[in-house]
C-alpha cells in the first residue's frame, strides 16, 4: 500500500470529475473520519486513515484488498473505474439517469440504454458526461456516459443509444473472479 503519486491522483481525479464533477473534494473532507486513496497491485483503494494505518502491520503479500476498491489502472496509465465504486458515485453524482423497469434487465445484462428505455434524465446533461444510472425507485444500477445530451434525446427514436454502458451491478456476477 502506498499514496497516490501526482500524476495517478490527477488521473484519478480526472476520471471522478466526470462523474461527480466539483464533488471529489467532498470525498477527502468528510466530517466522520478521514479517508484517504491508496494504490495496491494497480488497483485504488478508498479507506480511512485509520483502517489504512492498522494495515501497515500487515505485509504487502498478504492485502488482498483494503477499502472500497475505486477502480484499477491499465497498463498505459489510464484508470477505470469498477462497480463497485458506484455507492459513492451515486451519492455524489451530478448527472443522473432513470431507466424504466423494462429496460432495467437489459442494463444489468451489460447493453446500452435506448430511448423506449429512458426514464427521467438530469435537465441540461451535454453529450458524453458521466452519469449514473438509477431504476425508478432510486436505486442506482451502473454507471455509463451520455450518447447524446438532454435536448437530442427529446427528438430520438425509440431504439437510438441514449447512454453508453460502463458498468453495472450485473458485473459482481459476470466478473466475480477478476473484480478484486
Amino acid at each position: 500500500m502506498r499514496p497516490l503519486s501526482e500524476d495517478e491522483f490527477a488521473t484519478l481525479f480526472k476520471k471522478l470529475s466526470k462523474y461527480i464533477g466539483d464533488n471529489c473534494r467532498y470525498l477527502l473532507e468528510r466530517s466522520d473520519k478521514q479517508y484517504c486513496f491508496r494504490y495496491h497491485r494497480d488497483r485504488v483503494y478508498y479507506c480511512s486513515e485509520d483502517l489504512m494505518k492498522k494495515s501497515a502491520s500487515i505485509g504487502r503479500k498478504n492485502i488482498v484488498s483494503l477499502g472500497v476498491c475505486f477502480g484499477k489502472f491499465t497498463k498505459t496509465g489510464k484508470f477505470r473505474l469498477h462497480v463497485t465504486a458506484l455507492d459513492y458515485l451515486a451519492q455524489y453524482a451530478r448527472y443522473k439517469l432513470w431507466v424504466k423497469p423494462s429496460a432495467e434487465l437489459s442494463f444489468l445484462y451489460g447493453n446500452n440504454v435506448l430511448k423506449a428505455g429512458l426514464g427521467r434524465i438530469t435537465e441540461n446533461t451535454p453529450q458524453y458526461q458521466g452519469v449514473v444510472i438509477f431504476s425508478m425507485a432510486d436505486t442506482p444500477l451502473g454507471f455509463g456516459v451520455m450518447a447524446r445530451s438532454t435536448a437530442e434525446c427529446r427528438n430520438l427514436g425509440p431504439e437510438e443509444i441514449v447512454c453508453f454502458h460502463q458498468a453495472d451491478l450485473g458485473e459482481y456476477l459476470r466478473e466475480e473472479d477478476t473484480i478484486v
